[in-house]
C-alpha cells in the first residue's frame, strides 16, 4: 500500500513537474521578448516559441530522457556474457520485486556509483559504475540493485530523467535568451534611437534579468522538491528485497570511502539527484542542510544498521 501511494505521488508530481517549468519558462520567454524588442507582441512571439520548445523538450524527455541522461553518462549497455553476476543480481531483483527486467548499463569510471532511469517498469535501465562493480561483493551488489529497482517499481525513475532533462533546459533556454537580449536586442535599441530612459521598459529588464538569472535557482529548487525521503524508501525497498540490510549498509560505506578519492567526471547538475550518493559532493553530513539533493549517507547507514539489529 505505501508503494502503491508513493508510485501514485510520483506520477502527479511529474505531471506537475512538466506544467510548472513550461509556464515558468513561457513568462521568461514573454519578459525577454518585451525587454530586447520593446514591443508586447515580440513578447508574445517569443512566450510562443519557449512554449513550443519547452513542450517538445519535455516530451523528448519523457520518451527519450533515459537514453539522453545514459549518452550524457557515457553508458554502455551489457549482456550476461559481459557482466554474469551483475545481470544475475538485477535479475533476481527485477523478479522478487515483480516488475520486468531493467536494461544492464555500465559506465566505465573508477568512482563509486549507480542510478536507475526509465519513464515506467516497462522502459527503465539500471546503470553502475565499474568502480563500484569491482569494489561489492555479491551481498553489498544486491542491496544497491535493490535500491535501484525500487527507484524503478516507485516511479522515482520517471521524475528523476524529467528532472535532469527539463532542469538542463532551464539553465540552456535563460542563457540562451539572455546572450540574444544583450548581443541582438542593444541593436535594436541602437536603431531606434532608445537612450534606455524608458521607465516602463526599465523596469521589464530588470524583471528579465531578475527571471533569467533566478531560472537555474528555481531549477535546483524543483529538484529539491522531489523528497529526500525516497532515498530512505528506496533503502527499505532493497532491504525488502534483499532481506540482509547490512548488504546496502556495507556498500554505502564502501561508496563513501571510494567516493573521496575518485570524483565521477560524467555527473553534472542536472543529472546529481539520479545516483545513489550524490556523486558531487558525495559526502553528505548532517549539516548538509535544504540544498542537499540526497540525506546524509551517515543517517542512511545507521538506519540500515538498526533494521539489522531489529531482524536479528
Amino acid at each position: 500500500m505505501l508503494y502503491e501511494l508513493e508510485i501514485e505521488r510520483n506520477k502527479k508530481k511529474s505531471l506537475w513537474l512538466v506544467i510548472s517549468i513550461i509556464l515558468f519558462m513561457t513568462v521568461l520567454g514573454y519578459f525577454i521578448g518585451m525587454a530586447a524588442f520593446k514591443s508586447g507582441s515580440d513578447g508574445l512571439y517569443i512566450a510562443l516559441f519557449a512554449l513550443i520548445f519547452t513542450g517538445v523538450w519535455a516530451l523528448l524527455s519523457f520518451y527519450k530522457g533515459d537514453m539522453i541522461v545514459l549518452l550524457m553518462s557515457r553508458a554502455k549497455e551489457v549482456k550476461h556474457d559481459d557482466a554474469p553476476q551483475l545481470y544475475n543480481v538485477v535479475e533476481e531483483m527485477s523478479i522478487a520485486a515483480g516488475i520486468p527486467m531493467p536494461r544492464v548499463f555500465v559506465i566505465n569510471d573508477p568512482a563509486p556509483n549507480a542510478f536507475a532511469t526509465g519513464r515506467d517498469p516497462n522502459h527503465s535501465a539500471v546503470c553502475i559504475t565499474t568502480g563500484l562493480l569491482n569494489m561489492l561483493n555479491r551481498d553489498e551488489l544486491q542491496g544497491v540493485i535493490g535500491h535501484e529497482i525500487t527507484h524503478i517499481r516507485n516511479y522515482d525513475i520517471r521524475l528523476s530523467v524529467l528532472l535532469a532533462v527539463l532542469v538542463g533546459a532551464i539553465t540552456l533556454i535563460s542563457d540562451y535568451f539572455l546572450r540574444y537580449m544583450f548581443f541582438f536586442g542593444r541593436g535594436r535599441d541602437r536603431d531606434r534611437g532608445d537612450n534606455g530612459g524608458d521607465q516602463a521598459q526599465l523596469v521589464i529588464l530588470v524583471i528579465t534579468i531578475v527571471l533569467a538569472i533566478l531560472a537555474p535557482i528555481i531549477g535546483k529548487l524543483i529538484q529539491l522538491s522531489v523528497s529526500r525521503k525516497r532515498e530512505y524508501l528506496a533503502d527499505a525497498g532493497s532491504v525488502e528485497l534483499t532481506r540482509n540490510p547490512m548488504g546496502l549498509a556495507n556498500a554505502l560505506e564502501k561508496i563513501a570511502y571510494g567516493s573521496k578519492e575518485q570524483k565521477l567526471r560524467v555527473a553534472n547538475r542536472a543529472t546529481q539527484h539520479m545516483y545513489i550518493v550524490n556523486p558531487l559532493k558525495p559526502i553528505e553530513k548532517k549539516v548538509s542542510g535544504l540544498f542537499s539533493t540526497h540525506p546524509p549517507i551517515d543517517e542512511r547507514i545507521k538506519k540500515l544498521k538498526e533494521m539489522a539489529s531489529i531482524s536479528a
